[in-house]
């Protein structure tokens, strides 16, 4: 089972590894050994996933899903078929504490007393200063 953290946890037997030759370092042992895993994952039925949750896993991570609503990672970093699987698993763990918790809406801060007063007090003395320049009298 995949732990997220307390309300997201997701059996392994939902996710499908399939096992290919990797192009990572390993000299001789690549061209003999299955190392590069590649994990899906059918997101779309998954039961476990909470429906907010889902929903933003596929807003953020649309481009890393296929038209059918699979999942798909590869991890070929490491020179054995564990340790990329686990790999495998972290990534998709990580993706999925991004999108775990909602996005705070952001509420519009208020301006201060002391600005509003110090703006209106600069738009007069700017005023004063235009008006000063101007010639009594009106005569041209």
């Amino acid at each position: 089972m995949l732990r997220v953290n307390d309300r997201i946890s997701i059996p392994f037997t939902e996710f499908d590894f399939t096992f290919a030759r990797s192009g990572g370092p390993g000299g001789q042992n690549v061209n003999k050994v299955n190392s590069k895993v590649t994990l899906r994952w059918d997101i779309v039925k998954s039961s476990t996933l909470p429906a907010d949750v889902l929903a933003r896993f596929r807003a953020k991570y649309h481009r890393r899903m296929t038209k059918e609503g699979d999942l798909v990672m590869h991890s070929q970093r490491y020179r054995d078929q564990g340790r990329n699987v686990a790999d495998c698993l972290e990534k998709l763990r990580e993706l999925l504490l991004e999108v775990a918790v909602a996005p705070r809406t952001r509420r519009p801060t208020r301006r201060t007393k002391g600005s509003v007063q110090r703006r209106l007090n600069d738009k007069k003395q700017q005023s004063e200063k235009k008006q000063s320049r101007r010639q009594s009298g009106g005569e041209d």
